[in-house]
This record gives C-alpha cells, sequence and structure tokens, in this order.
C-alpha cells in the first residue's frame, strides 16, 4: 500500500525523535523496508534516532539519509554498534558532548549522555542548538534520570549563556512519562538540585488532554519484547526551551508517526514523535541580539566521538582561529585544519 508523503512548508523546521528498535530483534530486515520508506516521506530536518546500526557493515543513518546529512553520534563503547545519533540537513557549525556524570551512571546502556549541535537553519527561524538527550531506561531508576536532566539543563544553559536569543530544542527517548519528577523538572513543574528550567513539551502545547504513548502495548512488539506488563507510557520527546516570557520557536503541528503497521509489520516498538516548529508572531519580551560563535567547514561531514579538552586547546588542535566582528564571531578554518568542527566534552 503506497502512503502519501507528509509535506513540510519550507518555513517550518520539521523534528523527528525515534528509537527505531535495534536491528536485529523482531525481524529487522522487515521492518528496514518500513522505516526507510516512512523515514523518507515525512523528510524531517533534524533526525534523533536511538537503537540505531552504525557499522563498517550496516550503516541504517547513512542508508536512510545518504551523504548530505551531518551525523553527531553519541559516545559509544568500544565496538559497540547500536546506539544514537543525531541527524541534520542543514548545515552543523559546532557540536558538544555531555557524558553521563558519574552520579547519574547506571549499567546496561554505553551510549547515555547528551549531544549538541548547532544546526544552521535557513530564516525566517535561524540557528537553533539541538541537543539530544538519552537518560537511564530503568523503570526503578528515576534517581538516574532526574540527575542527569540536570545536567543536560545545566549542559544547555552553559552552552547558551552568552547567547539568549539561540533557540534550544531537547529531543529524544527519554525514558520518562509526563508526571516523572525528570519530566516534571524540565518542564517548570518543579524544581531540582536548586535549579529551575522550563521546555514546552511539544506534545503537550498541542494536545494537552491526549495521552500520545510512544511505548504502547496496542504495539504488539512492546508485549512480546522485555516488558510484557507494559500498560502505555509517553517517553519519546521534543521540547522547546522557555525563557521568562515563553519559549522562541512555536509548535505548528505535532503527531505520533510509525503508530500503526504497515502490512501485518509494525517499524518499531517505539512510535516516533514528530513535530514542525516556526516562529512566533513576534519574539518573547526581554530577547535581544547576542554574539554568535559559529564553525566553518563543508556540509556533510560526519562527526564522531569529539576531541577532548576546553574549546581553545580544541581550537588550536584543530588550526582555528577567531574572526572579531560586530554581531558575529565566526571561527574560520586554517588551511591545515580542513574545515572541522570542534567538538568539546564538557561531562
Amino acid at each position: 500500500m503506497e502512503r502519501p508523503e507528509i509535506l513540510r512548508p519550507p518555513e517550518r523546521l520539521r523534528v523527528l525523535t525515534f528509537n527505531v528498535l535495534d536491528r536485529a530483534q523482531a525481524e529487522g530486515d522487515k521492518r528496514e523496508v518500513i522505516l526507510k520508506d516512512g523515514l523518507a516521506r515525512l523528510d524531517a530536518d533534524v533526525i534523533a534516532l536511538q537503537e540505531v546500526t552504525r557499522s563498517d557493515e550496516v550503516d541504517q543513518a547513512r542508508d536512510w539519509f545518504g551523504f548530505e546529512v551531518t551525523i553527531i553520534d553519541h559516545p559509544n563503547a568500544p565496538g559497540e554498534s547500536v546506539g544514537a545519533c543525531l541527524v541534520s540537513r542543514h548545515p552543523v557549525a559546532a557540536t558538544h558532548v555531555l557524558g553521563s556524570p558519574a552520579a547519574a551512571r547506571a549499567p546496561g546502556l554505553p551510549w547515555l549522555g547528551a549531544v549538541a549541535a548547532e544546526v544552521l537553519v535557513p530564516p525566517p527561524i535561524g540557528p537553533v542548538l539541538v541537543i539530544h538527550h538519552k537518560p537511564s531506561w530503568q523503570l526503578d531508576r528515576e534517581d538516574l534520570r532526574e540527575n542527569q536532566a540536570v545536567a543536560v539543563a545545566r549542559f544547555a544553559d552553559d552552552l547558551t549563556r552568552d547567547r539568549p536569543d539561540l533557540p534550544v530544542i531537547l529531543v529524544g527517548d527519554f525514558d520518562a512519562a509526563p508526571d516523572a519528577a525528570s519530566m516534571r523538572f524540565l518542564t517548570g513543574k518543579a524544581s531540582l538540585g536548586g535549579m529551575a528550567v522550563r521546555y514546552e513539551d511539544c506534545w503537550e502545547a498541542l494536545h494537552p488532554r491526549e495521552a500520545g504513548h510512544t511505548f504502547s502495548p496496542r504495539n504488539p512488539l512492546v508485549r512480546a519484547g522485555q516488558m510484557p506488563l507494559e500498560r502505555g507510557r509517553r517517553i519519546d520527546h521534543i521540547m522547546v526551551r522557555s525563557g521568562d516570557h515563553g519559549p522562541l520557536l512555536d509548535v505548528a503541528e505535532c503527531r505520533l508517526v510509525f503508530d500503526e503497521e504497515v502490512d501485518g509489520v509494525w517499524g518499531s516498538d517505539h512510535f516516533g514523535v514528530c513535530a514542525d516548529l516556526v516562529p512566533p508572531p513576534h519574539r518573547p519580551r526581554g530577547v535581544g541580539r547576542s554574539v554568535a560563535v559559529m564553525f566553518e567547514r563543508p556540509h556533510g561531514v560526519e562527526l564522531r566521538p569529539p576531541h577532548r579538552g576546553s574549546v581553545s586547546e580544541s581550537m588550536r588542535c584543530l588550526g582555528l582561529r577567531f574572526v572579531r566582528a560586530e554581531s558575529l564571531c565566526r571561527i574560520g578554518p586554517q588551511p591545515r585544519c580542513g574545515g572541522l568542527d570542534t567538538a568539546v566534552d564538557v561531562g
């Protein structure tokens, strides 16, 4: 059965998060066909993938999106091919990695943590900071997810301290429902560790009375998997950071995707979440101009786990230099650098 393409208006930024389920499970070869077709039809600009396989033999992200995208991998254990990555169809200026802090580590998932990318979206939206967050999954370890939520919120604040006008989009499989303590913290309903933030939940913004479960027993792959008594939860999220007077991007549309079988085959045990973001009618009060920091490099470069060290050390290693301008600090590559981004470990 041929399914129609989901058209994306050019003034929108389409963001997708999707746990695609390890291809070694649940007839991955059949699911692969559905996933590739569905992702092509969605035509998302920025995609956060979890349980994606990337190796020399099998590279799902490259197979699905080609070589005209930038892929930023979560750091992973040596030799581990299943993990998480962030994909951007737009050029990426700078990348950063947040390792899971010692107080928030748990066994069982070597790709915990977060990666951040400044994505150079064309006007009218402009540059955005996208953070792909992957906390612990265990049902009985909300304590770890609380610590990880605080860590990723501080990570975002540190990266944008001098740029209050840079929108921040937080995405991923959070393994936490909206009523969990970590989610209540992120959505501004409670403080944690002496810190308070507010991220607008895109699903909640448009569907406040709908459960929107992304991990649901109506999907037979859930009941057949490791959690046979799963009751249904909304644990995959797209969120936009809010300031004193609200978020810097509005939610035009938010929907579940891959939430139906195709010819008797389900794409994954998770449903994906897809949101179209647009500029607000006018900027919230108190948001002004700031200095931007960008890296110049060819589009389509693949970014693997980053160089460790401070920003200045990373710049020196890569031969980068600051070029001052009135409203923009551009970091231009020296000849020997080849135009690669720095990717700074701040964990």
